[in-house]
């Protein structure tokens, strides 16, 4: 799980904080507007509903007071009934209103059609009259239409302000991912440094600290291939050139004695070409492979395999190849790598110790608990001021016998460092050269 700081801002705590303030201003408006729409259409409907009422109580006298005119007028002066009847069924009070109720009616709350037009009635039974009130439904449908649209007026006209707070809001909070994407896109195809973490929202910091630790591991594979390929080109130039005189002088070779000497040079010469693009690939494939598997390996079992696989070339050179040590050693790792790891540290031993003289591969304890796996040799040795240098890429000793390319250690300790172990370059007490060991801490090898 990617850590984050916490003092760094959320962008969702951001966004809600943000879009919670613009919809409570937003809703803040809209109720003070609502509210003094609804003011004035409340006392808009009050101040019709009393001078109804007034008009209505002034029976025929408000026609000859005002005139027809004047009370025509009147809003809403014909909406509003108001009759009074007696119990006999004559009507004893009519507001003035050119329609009439039927005098049968429901007491309570009704809806009646007279006149050509809805009614809403209310009756009041007295035990001497009765009481009607009515409004047209026209009226009513007409107010509630009003308050509707002066409700929705102000959502319909805040919307648009909500609208463009939001999208300066949203915007607001991405900017710091717009500036990254931005980045991101000015960048080359060679410049894999990694991207600045600062003022990014924490939901956003995981992931680019997952895209710094991946433009890590490229730029570190960009750089060993620069690497390989620059070593590659240096070292294949000189073997190629020794190809060629070979070649020549093959062809100026006049006796078959000649012939047969520049013949075997040049074989050694593609022998050894062959084998630094080997080794150059080795070194190459390991560096690539960062992962390795989690197999126990039996390093006594690995120790007796590479005596076995270089007794023919030992016995070759006249040196005695010895194995010692039969207990199991187990670490983890990958076996084929470990056996080239093995195979060059013996190289490096045969090639080094003269004549007569004697290799020992040995896999065993160390001294802190730890897996070992050592070639050591009768050799002149390593000088102590050149042994970190022969662990350096085509790096030779001064004076070294044989035609190496200085690759063997150099991909010895490319497998040791995948394996999570450190090879040391020491003097071998018993042989009195040189002692190469590959070391393992206690917690990295699983229990025999």
């Amino acid at each position: 799980m990617a850590w984050t700081d916490p003092a760094t801002p959320s962008l969702r705590a951001r966004l809600t904080a943000l879009l919670l303030l613009a919809v409570l201003a937003t809703a803040l408006v809209q109720a003070a507007i609502t509210w003094r729409s609804a003011l004035a259409e409340t006392e808009a409907v009050f101040d019709a509903q009393m001078e109804r009422i007034a008009l209505s109580l002034t029976g025929g006298l408000a026609a000859s007071v005002l005139g027809d005119d004047a009370l025509a007028a009147t809003r809403g002066a014909e909406e509003l009934i108001i009759q009074i009847w007696r119990a006999d069924g004559s009507m004893l009070y009519r507001s003035p209103s050119a329609r009439l109720l039927p005098p049968q009616a429901v007491i309570g709350f009704s809806s009646v059609h007279a006149g050509g037009e809805d009614w809403r009635v209310y009756a009041l039974q007295t035990p001497s009259q009765v009481i009607q009130i009515a409004q047209a439904e026209r009226a009513r449908r007409r107010m509630a239409g009003q308050l509707a649209l002066r409700a929705v007026l102000p959502v319909a006209l805040l919307a648009p302000v909500l609208m463009l707070i939001v999208w300066w809001v949203v915007g607001h909070a991405l900017a710091p991912v717009q500036r990254l994407r931005r980045q991101l896109a000015a960048r080359g195809a060679a410049d894999l440094a990694p991207l600045p973490t600062e003022d990014l929202p924490a939901e956003v910091q995981p992931l680019v600290a997952e895209m710094n630790a991946l433009l890590a591991r490229l730029s570190a594979a960009w750089q060993q291939l620069a690497d390989f390929t620059a070593d590659a080109a240096h070292e294949l130039r000189s073997p190629l050139a020794a190809l060629r005189l070979q070649v020549q002088s093959l062809q100026r070779a006049g006796t078959d004695e000649a012939r047969a000497v520049a013949s075997g040079r040049l074989l050694a010469g593609v022998d050894r070409a062959t084998r630094l693009v080997e080794q150059l690939l080795a070194l190459a494939r390991h560096d690539a492979d960062t992962r390795v598997a989690a197999v126990a390996v039996d390093l006594a079992a690995l120790a007796r395999q590479a005596v076995l696989g270089g007794a023919a070339e030992a016995q070759a050179r006249g040196i005695r190849l010895e194995e010692a040590g039969d207990a199991p050693v187990l670490v983890h790792g990958q076996p084929d790598a470990l056996a080239v790891l093995l195979r060059n540290l013996l190289d490096n031993a045969l090639r080094h110790t003269p004549e007569g003289g004697t290799v020992r591969v040995q896999a065993g304890q160390g001294a802190d608990g730890g897996a070992e796996l050592a070639v050591e040799d009768s050799g002149p040795g390593i000088p102590p001021a050149e042994r970190q240098r022969v662990l350096d890429r085509f790096y030779r000793v001064p004076g070294a016998p044989g035609h190496g390319s200085g690759l063997g250690l150099a991909i010895a300790q490319a497998v040791a460092r995948r394996h999570g172990a450190q090879l040391r370059v020491q003097d071998s007490p018993g042989l009195g050269g040189a002692r190469l060991v590959v070391a393992w801490p206690a917690a990295s090898h699983p229990p025999v």
